[in-house]
């Protein structure tokens, strides 16, 4: 359940940030296809359509995406997706094939570095009063 919820906010925040952020909207150019997010049991899945400049998301799988990351359950893909340091888990669940990568890899980096848009932002410190 955990999962699924991730995988519903995390595309409700790339669609808004592909609707807001400039530097998103930039990096979502040229760009027309569908990803996955899955675990391999088929239980769970969300697939992302990069259209237009925009990211919308829908439940279920699609019969032919660009690429699509199956995750060996949800326990295991909620506690990637969540870790302190992603890219290691992320890399440690290829190694042991507890993460499937189907599809072009390449775009699967690029999908990483979309992430980096669904941090919140930062306060900047120089509004912070002194103590």
């Amino acid at each position: 359940m955990k999962f699924r919820f991730l995988l519903w906010m995390m595309g409700r925040m790339l669609a808004k940030a592909s609707k807001t952020n400039p530097a998103m909207q930039k990096q979502l150019e040229g760009q027309d296809m569908v990803f996955q997010l899955h675990t391999l049991d088929g239980k769970v899945a969300r697939h992302f359509v990069v259209k237009n400049l925009r990211i919308t998301s829908h439940g279920g799988s699609h019969p032919q995406p660009a690429f699509s990351l199956g995750f060996r359950d949800s326990a295991y893909g909620f506690a990637t997706m969540t870790a302190k340091n992603k890219q290691l888990a992320f890399m440690q669940g290829v190694q042991n094939k507890d993460i499937q990568i189907q599809g072009n890899p390449g775009l699967v980096l690029w999908f990483q570095g979309l992430t980096k848009y669904l941090a919140p932002k930062k306060k900047d410190s120089s509004s912070k009063k002194a103590a």
